[in-house]
């Protein structure tokens, strides 16, 4: 490994903190936690307001690209007929969680055909785990 390469290492083990790097592949649905920063400008005491939430952003995962900090992730889903698709860095501190919804079974590493999709068409077949995948998953948590 050079240089350049343990610098990244570092730095996204001190970006990452305590949590787990995300495990999915494009096909996975993937429930995204990001923090949402609102402000406001309160008219009483005159100052900016800021406050913090979490908004879920819940749909497949089309794409996975990039190397180390710079890798990111694109998640796409339908809101009220309209296709709406979101590029996460995987370091990034707005991001606050990934979690696994369904793994899907996918034979592309871009899946930007699902784009042209509606329906039933879009859909992707689960991807089954096998009991020592499960089993070893399962201890590696405990």
């Amino acid at each position: 490994m050079n240089l350049l390469q343990t610098l990244e290492a570092e730095q996204a083990a001190t970006l990452r903190g305590d949590k787990p790097a995300p495990d999915f592949r494009p096909g996975d649905t993937l429930r995204v936690n990001v923090k949402v920063v609102d402000a406001s400008f309160d008219e009483k005491t005159k100052q900016m307001k800021t406050r913090e939430r979490i908004q879920a952003f819940e749909g497949v995962c089309i794409s996975r690209q990039g190397a180390g900090l710079n890798e990111s992730f694109t998640v796409r889903k339908i809101s009220y007929g309209e296709g709406v698709e979101r590029v996460f860095p995987i370091f990034s501190p707005l991001l606050d969680s990934v979690e696994i919804v369904r793994r899907g079974k996918v034979a592309r590493a871009k899946l930007y055909y699902l784009r042209g999709r509606r329906g039933k068409a879009a859909r992707i077949a689960e991807r089954g785990e096998r009991a020592s995948e499960i089993a070893a998953k399962d201890a590696a948590k405990a």
